[in-house]
């Protein structure tokens, strides 16, 4: 594919990725994002089958866009605690941010194509997985240098997951408020990151 072909390709997915912002997963056609790219069906269907390879193009790049605001903002001296305190800020944000996100279009993905295990395996649990597991060796690391409380790493990075996945549902169908996010935190934080003497 040439650098034309990449850009226009980028294009479109930045271009869906609103589309789905707006109007969620299920009520997103074809034609909703040709008529916002502003490009032909033709030109459309060079690029992808349908909407479902679209969202996953999107799903793909929001995976990348959270990987970089963490490889941008951490390095060999940040502490353990500072990493937490980012990734929870950057779920809070999430999670209060009722438009503007993918959270009912991820979910409505998920649920449509609940019988195909490609995106079943590949998306909700292999995401989650991954999640967990790197904040179950962030959290081996914390424990390690002092930083943390001794916790079972493994069982309190999937409560956290769990529980922020819970809020994200929560945030989406009957709101939530930031003091209540602040809270379910600083919960976190206060079983987790160890007082200095």
């Amino acid at each position: 594919m040439g650098e034309k072909s990449v850009q226009k390709k980028q294009y479109i997915v930045e271009t869906a990725r609103k589309v789905f912002m707006e109007k969620g997963y299920k009520n997103v056609t074809m034609k909703d994002i040709v008529e916002a790219c502003d490009i032909s069906r033709g030109g459309l269907y060079l690029y992808f089958e349908g909407t479902a390879e679209i969202f996953e193009a999107v799903l793909k790049m929001e995976s990348e866009e959270k990987d970089d605001v963490f490889s941008e903002n951490v390095t060999e001296e940040t502490m353990v605690t500072d990493i937490l305190m980012m990734f929870l800020k950057e779920q809070k944000k999430e999670l209060l941010r009722r438009k503007n996100n993918l959270t009912t279009a991820s979910y409505e993905f998920y649920f449509e194509n609940s019988k195909n295990r490609k995106i079943r395996d590949e998306y909700p649990r292999k995401r989650f997985e991954q999640a967990t597991e790197t904040l179950a060796a962030l959290i081996e690391e914390g424990m390690q240098n002092g930083e943390f409380y001794e916790v079972d790493a493994q069982m309190m990075a999937r409560n956290i997951m769990f529980l922020i996945e819970g809020m994200k549902v929560s945030s989406q169908t009957m709101g939530i408020t930031e003091e209540m996010v602040d809270q379910e935190f600083a919960y976190i934080v206060q079983n987790l990151v160890a007082e200095e003497e």
